[in-house]
Formats: C-alpha cells, structure tokens, sequence
C-alpha cells in the first residue's frame, strides 16, 4: 500500500498543479505571516480553487483568533484545519465546533515525552494528528527531523503524519522505522526557502507511492 503524502506551503499555481498530478493526497496553505510559505487569503480562494474533489485541502493555522478562522473558511477552500501553534485541546474542540471542518493537531517531538503527552491530550478531541520536528525559528518547514524511533511499534489511536525534515531521499527510511502510513513535506521539495520545486514534488511523491 502507497504511503499518502501532504505537500504543505504551496504558494503558486505550478506546486499546486504538480502536487496534484503527482499524487498528494493532501495540499496544504499556510496562513502564518512570519513564514515565507504564507500566503493571502485571495491567493488561497484561487488556488484552492484549481484543487479537485479526492485531493484534501488543508489550511495550516498558528494560535488562530476567530477572525483568522472565519476569514480563510469563507473562501470555500479549506477541507481541514492544521493546528500548528500552541493550541489546547478545549481551543481545538472549540474550532474544530466552529467552523464545522475536521482538525488535526501537530505535536511537535524533542522526546518519548512529547508523543506520549500528544496522544493522551489530543486523541480524544482530534480527527489527526501530525509528528513535527521540535524547535527551529518557525512552526514548521524548517528541515529538522527528530529522533524517528520515537515512533517505532508506538500505537496511535487516531490517524497519524509524520512530518520534520523529510526530503525524498530519506522518507523511505523514515517511513520504515516509524510505520508511517503517511507523510507530510514542506522544505524537503524546495529549491530555495519558500519557493516549491515541482522536480522535487514529483520526486517525493514517486517515493512514497512506491512504499
């Protein structure tokens, strides 16, 4: 069985198209201005636009207020709700009552602790939740891997990614250690910070649906 792959920080209509004709299952949106993914609210609404029905939309939010919320799901573009930031699980049960949309929650991994203290917050409350990288200048897209072994044998009660530093050289071996049956991948298909590569997206995504 393929490993399903997210292409997250796509920010123009080339990556979107190239994720989508190579096989993401997921595409993500980033709407941190701090991160030189993000992008505009008119820029989301047109490219979400060119994403077809079976391909998951997703837009990637930090400690998101209401406003923030309601401002990005009017566009019509957003099938899910990535929690990047320090959200609780009351506030992700809150957005997740809100907006009517399913939520996933990164837990982002330094140690056996954080994994362990992730599932038993968030599980219950949750649709997804994705194993980032702890650390790095922003929340995400800094290609930082963690200790993949964390992860080994571990049982997840909810559907899980695993996200941090994977390019496609090493997904297959991050795969095999932790028994990912899906991926998410920011910096490891980029020419240059911020800028999508769609050799590199046609390169992961040939990857992982060879797993």
């Amino acid at each position: 069985m393929a490993v399903e792959a997210k292409i997250c920080g796509l920010s123009t209509p080339d990556a979107v198209d190239a994720a989508v004709a190579f096989g993401a299952r997921w595409v993500g949106f980033v709407t941190y201005p701090p991160s030189p993914r993000h992008i505009s609210t008119e820029t989301m609404r047109a490219l979400g636009a060119r994403v077809p029905k079976g391909v998951v939309r997703v837009g990637l939010f930090v400690d998101p207020d209401d406003a923030l919320l309601d401002e990005k799901l009017a566009t019509g573009v957003l099938d899910l709700l990535q929690l990047h930031g320090a959200e609780t699980p009351e506030r992700a049960v809150a957005i997740k009552a809100r907006t009517a949309k399913p939520v996933m929650k990164v837990i982002k991994v330094a140690s056996a602790a954080d994994v362990e203290h992730g599932i038993a917050a968030y599980a219950g409350v949750v649709d997804r939740l994705m194993f980032e990288a702890a650390g790095g200048t922003l929340p995400g897209g800094n290609a930082k891997t963690f200790d993949w072994t964390i992860l080994s044998g571990r049982r997840v009660p909810v559907p899980w990614l695993l996200a941090g530093g994977l390019t496609p050289d090493n997904v297959a071996e991050a795969v095999r250690v932790t028994g990912a049956f899906a991926v998410d991948v920011s910096s490891g298909v980029e020419s240059s910070r911020g800028v999508k590569s769609v050799e590199l997206i046609r390169a992961f995504l040939a990857r992982t649906a060879s797993l």
